[in-house]
């Protein structure tokens, strides 16, 4: 689903003396099945934004369009429904949003609010967390008795069940070890090879460089910086404000420049890190 932003403003506490933007003026379009990393400082306003993908939040100004629904100021709450089904979001420590007493039942609320019926939803169930990597005997369990880990499994299995078109994830590996991040990281990717739309909203910068195909960079509620991550990760006007800091693979290239190899670009995975030393050692 391509997602379009047209000079979008909002604006919290209207009227208040603690009114603030959240978003001034963006415009912008995330592109359909593709995998578009959102960063910047705490505050900026990446939440702000994806927020009203779904219509969770309701624009002061300006126009989303997410695939053929129009969101405005103007738009109410009714008939939202297959708009959210069509959008799931992950949101940080999505373990906290379970609350049935069984694994199957959290995995089937999504599919069951949204129209399916019980058969279709345990089949959802039983699918989806196999696919999170975890077995069907954790089905009968309780969610509660789960580790950290496996309740953020779980918690995303809810959100796939439904089968939604993209896929909103607000840091998803926030908390997990470096194992159990590269794992579900590794999930959404290969999702959006199967044809998803992924956002992503993180401070890891290592995972926008080995995951994402497209970036975007935001500061004060403003959109400031948007292209490939190679290129976006280069911009010297960025890093020299302080306004992105770089994944570890650059940061290295970074000390080896200073140390006699040369760089035309940062290299931003290892994968990129290797090949232009083993180049410059002549192998």
């Amino acid at each position: 689903m391509e997602i379009t932003f047209e000079h979008v403003t909002h604006s919290y506490n209207v009227g208040s003396p603690t009114a603030s933007l959240g978003l001034d003026d963006v415009s912008m379009t995330i592109k359909d099945k593709k995998f578009t990393a959102i960063v910047g400082q705490t505050g900026s306003g990446k939440s702000t934004l994806v927020r009203h993908i779904n219509a969770l939040l309701k624009p002061t100004s300006g126009t989303i369009l997410a695939g053929d629904r129009k969101i405005t100021s103007e738009t109410n709450n009714k008939n939202l429904k297959s708009l959210r089904k069509n959008i799931g979001m992950v949101f940080q420590f999505p373990e906290s949003q379970l609350f049935e007493d069984t694994v199957q039942k959290d995995i089937m609320f999504g599919p069951m609010n949204f129209g399916a019926s019980e058969e279709v939803a345990k089949e959802a169930a039983q699918k989806m967390i196999k696919l999170v990597g975890l077995d069907e005997s954790y089905l009968q369990k309780s969610p509660f008795d789960l580790s950290g880990g496996q309740m953020r499994r779980v918690a995303i299995a809810g959100v796939l069940a439904s089968d939604p078109e993209t896929i909103i994830l607000d840091e998803p590996t926030a908390g997990l070890d470096p194992v159990g991040r590269a794992e579900i990281m590794g999930l959404f990717k290969d999702l959006q090879l199967k044809g998803k739309t992924i956002i992503l909203i993180t401070h890891n910068m290592d995972d926008v460089a080995n995951f994402a195909d497209e970036m975007a960079v935001i500061h004060s509620g403003k959109l400031i910086a948007t292209g490939l991550p190679e290129d976006v990760f280069n911009r010297q006007d960025l890093l020299k404000e302080d306004l992105l800091s770089l994944p570890k693979s650059a940061e290295f290239a970074k000390e080896l420049s200073s140390q006699g190899f040369h760089f035309d670009k940062l290299p931003i995975t290892i994968e990129a890190l290797g090949t232009k030393i083993k180049q410059q050692l002549g192998d």
